[in-house]
């Protein structure tokens, strides 16, 4: 982002365009993402993640956000992709993304899903448990389908995080403990009796928004200490492991997150380190990286409506809210923001950002510092480009915003704005015969 002057303001740019023009030929809210910065932090991935000793693999974690033209992005840069429901893994057919390149994961599949992604050729399915893998095995075996496999394991590993994005405690919902070996052994025993399926690995994952580096130090111990006890008590040959992603990302500047090449040479550093300790040999090691990609280069534009004084309290209302921005109520999340056309004033005047939903949870950011705010204004908030459009809702019969990328002073609509008329097109009034 850049700033350009008119008249005494300075005014907020992003790949070129101004937030006022972007906001004029697009309305609001608008979600806004730099297009060179998805490119960057793409490049930097595929750059970074590398060894000498062994294969890797970028796979990009679809939910943190999704669309045809990210999709083509990705493929474009050469990253795998992981989908976690028939709609990720449609979108992504639609799309043209390489089914080769493709990770399903999720764990309550349905006999649906799974069905299609036998039938799409999707590269490898993620195994959640036990009765999972039963269910994949007989669907894959009665189609005559082959499918890789891998099974995600439960490492035992808390990260300091919300609780609600923390997946590798004890009580997770995801995977299986990796000290239950008889339930493993038991996928391993189905997965091997199919001439269907092939096993290739673990795949582990043990929160989002993680800071400290030492927490993938010690899955990638554990893990590939635990491989090592497969090899020596059963002969179990092990040729991937894939340490998700959950690298933190900045919302405001209490954050400090790792450098993409700090958080890629960590990872593969201590996983040559250990291989080595253990004299193993593994023919890849994967991450997941989702919202590293795209957090910082997307920014929701609202425009400023009614405010409102109580006794502790300055409200500045915007025409958006939690159908656009849900993970503050959710996960209690902090965002920065600016009012984009009055980029240099004085910061004088505590608000408290509320969006237009019936709900009193709908806050967007509390104690904003901000310039003195008027009706019409254009604010933004930054990094709200994992997790925003994804998780966007019509609480309330609310629209959902088109989404723009910009780059070199161009943009495109890459996702329109929900209309009204769009928001009716599933209703209907059908009998149903029983």
């Amino acid at each position: 982002m850049s700033e350009a002057r008119n008249g005494k303001d300075r005014i907020l740019e992003i790949g070129g365009i101004s937030v006022p023009d972007l906001a004029k030929a697009c309305g609001t809210p608008l979600f806004v993402y730099d297009e060179k910065e998805l490119d960057q932090q793409m490049s930097d991935y595929k750059t970074y993640f590398r060894s000498d000793q062994f294969e890797t693999e970028v796979i990009y974690a679809s939910k943190a956000f999704t669309c045809k033209a990210l999709l083509q992005m990705l493929d474009q840069n050469g990253l795998s992709l992981d989908v976690v429901s028939g709609g990720e893994l449609y979108m992504a057919k639609q799309a043209g993304f390489p089914m080769e390149r493709i990770y399903f994961h999720g764990n309550n599949k349905t006999d649906e899903e799974i069905k299609l992604a036998l039938d799409l050729g999707c590269k490898t399915i993620v195994l959640d448990s036990l009765m999972e893998c039963e269910r994949v095995v007989t669907l894959a075996d009665s189609k005559g389908c082959s499918t890789e496999v891998m099974i995600r394991i439960n490492p035992g590993i808390t990260a300091h995080t919300h609780k609600y994005i923390i997946t590798g405690n004890l009580d997770s919902k995801f995977g299986v403990m990796f000290h239950d070996e008889e339930t493993i052994l038991k996928m391993l025993d189905l997965v091997k009796n199919s001439k269907f399926t092939t096993f290739t690995g673990f795949h582990a994952h043990i929160g989002s928004q993680i800071f400290d580096l030492r927490a993938y130090d010690a899955v990638i111990e554990r893990l590939i200490k635990y491989i090592k006890k497969l090899n020596r008590d059963h002969k179990i040959e092990i040729e991937c492991l894939d340490f998700g992603g959950g690298f933190g990302v900045r919302y405001t500047e209490e954050d400090q997150p790792n450098e993409v090449q700090e958080v890629c040479s960590r990872i593969i550093k201590k996983c040559e380190e250990e291989l080595l300790k253990y004299d193993l040999h593994l023919k890849k090691i994967m991450i997941e990286p989702g919202r590293s990609i795209v957090a910082e280069a997307g920014n929701t534009i609202y425009q400023v409506g009614f405010m409102k004084k109580t006794p502790n309290k300055e409200y500045l209302f915007v025409d958006g809210g939690m159908t656009d921005n849900i993970r503050v109520a959710l996960y209690d999340a902090r965002y920065d923001c600016d009012l984009a056309e009055k980029m240099d004033r004085e910061k004088e005047y505590r608000y408290t950002v509320a969006g237009k939903c019936c709900e009193s949870g709908d806050i967007l950011i509390e104690d904003a510092m901000l310039p003195k705010a008027e009706t019409g204004d254009l604010l933004i908030v930054y990094g709200t480009g994992a997790y925003g459009y994804s998780m966007a809702n019509n609480y309330n019969r609310i629209s959902r915003p088109a989404v723009v990328f910009v780059k070199d002073g161009k943009a495109r609509i890459v996702i329109k704005r929900e209309s009204y008329s769009d928001q009716l097109r599933l209703e209907a009034n059908e009998e149903v015969i029983i």
